[in-house]
């Protein structure tokens, strides 16, 4: 039996049912290695096969869980309200200063990792002022989605916890060498959000409100029963204890967020019957996205215990000419942008991704460093009509897709290049192996 073609003919039937919506992704991760291993003859070793790729990810499963909810019980006690509020009212009336302002509101709330969310608040802050002045709806979109494919790199949003995932990497490893490129990549969208200001400057014109306390009670929090205003700088301690946790490696990043949320629990919501309204608020977020890793669990194990990602790998370097095998990562990273675009995360970190790590390696790149290679096209990846959230985004600012599509594409591809340029020069992933 060719363990190379089976594995191929796994990942395309993964990849083909997701892309065709004839399985979801939960599912089919579930299904579909499941057939093949038993087709192949596994059938005796494909429980401990499934049970070893899920302890493997158990950690990831668990980092996630805690850190949707912790972020988001601390957007829900109103942590960043006063950021928000304070922002709108600096950015008021001049159109160069709410353009700008829009990429900082997005990086925070972007924080707790789910692009709807992000959409609905940023979208509810925002739209009456692009409203207001007439300003171009296209911008809006084209800032807030391509921010937020930037912020969507943290240890808890779903591209790296999926290439963790795949590989079967630390996520708090994979994340920290990302950063520069990451903040390299906010600062140039402020730079294209200055250009956007300036242009929409010289339509417009700068108008100066008469009503500036307007904005005064316009907060992030979703739910005005949960916010704490008087726990917040208790909360921002939290946050800060946390990052510096993170940094410095001095836990486990499940560990630090289980410790976190459960003290973000005790100081916020005291009484039980608060600390489940909260956890249920949340549950739908979490369940989504935990239910995927452990199901990723079972396609990992499979593909790595029957060895078809070791033979799929070695056909994949037997195609790549050997002058160009040690430039395997920005390779990745470059295919990321149309892969991730025409095809789902899911698909692209569960079933391409272990290819071309197993191929990496055969040339000295790390794992790692393939992983890191391949979030650099997320910004172009939210611009795919398989994006659900992209189309939340359009309807609520009013805009066609097409139009969108149309407008982002160079900006956020611009800025995918430039976090590859910046991760190439600070090594968090090489030129060359």
């Amino acid at each position: 039996m060719n363990l190379a073609l089976l594995g191929f003919l796994m990942v395309a039937t993964f990849m083909t049912l997701i892309m065709t919506r004839r399985m979801t992704p939960l599912v089919a991760l579930i299904v579909v290695p499941t057939a093949f291993a038993l087709f192949a003859g596994f059938a005796s070793g494909i429980g401990d096969m499934m049970i070893d790729g899920i302890k493997t990810l158990a950690p990831t499963g668990v980092m996630l869980l805690f850190a949707i909810l912790f972020f988001s019980i601390m957007t829900d006690t109103g942590l960043f309200d006063p950021l928000v509020n304070r922002l709108l009212k600096i950015v008021h009336g001049d159109p160069l200063k709410i353009l700008m302002g829009t990429v900082v509101l997005c990086a925070i709330v972007s924080l707790d990792g789910d692009g709807s969310t992000t959409y609905i608040i940023t979208i509810a802050a925002l739209l009456p002022l692009y409203k207001r002045f007439d300003m171009s709806r296209l911008y809006l979109c084209c800032l807030l989605m391509t921010t937020s494919g930037i912020m969507n790199l943290t240890p808890w949003g779903g591209p790296t916890a999926r290439a963790a995932s795949a590989l079967e990497l630390d996520p708090a490893a994979l994340f920290l060498p990302l950063i520069p490129g990451m903040l390299v990549g906010l600062a140039a969208l402020l730079g294209l959000a200055f250009w956007f200001g300036l242009k929409e400057r010289r339509r417009l014109g700068h108008v100066v409100s008469r009503e500036p306390a307007v904005f005064e009670g316009m907060a992030v929090s979703q739910f005005p029963e949960a916010r704490r205003p008087h726990l917040r700088w208790v909360n921002g301690a939290l946050v800060v204890l946390l990052l510096a946790g993170l940094v410095s490696g001095i836990m486990p990043l499940s560990i630090l967020m289980m410790l976190a949320f459960a003290v973000a629990m005790i100081i916020n919501y005291p009484r039980v019957a608060d600390q489940k309204e909260r956890i249920a608020a949340h549950a739908g977020n979490v369940l989504a996205v935990v239910s995927l890793i452990f199901a990723a669990g079972i396609f990992t194990g499979i593909l790595s215990g029957t060895g078809m990602v070791e033979a799929m790998s070695k056909e994949v370097v037997a195609m790549i000419p050997p002058a160009l095998g040690p430039y395997m990562a920005p390779i990745t990273a470059l295919l990321s942008l149309p892969f991730t675009f025409f095809i789902s995360n899911d698909a692209f970190y569960f079933g391409m991704l272990p290819i071309l790590a197993e191929a990496g390696s055969h040339y000295g790149v790390s794992h790692m460093e393939i992983a890191r290679a391949s979030l650099m096209g997320q910004p172009v990846h939210l611009l795919s009509p398989l994006v659900p959230s992209t189309y939340l985004l359009v309807s609520l600012a009013g805009i066609d897709l097409a139009d969108h599509q149309k407008f982002t594409l160079i900006p956020a591809t611009v800025v995918c290049l430039i976090m590859t340029v910046v991760g190439m020069l600070v090594f968090a992933f090489p030129f060359i192996g």
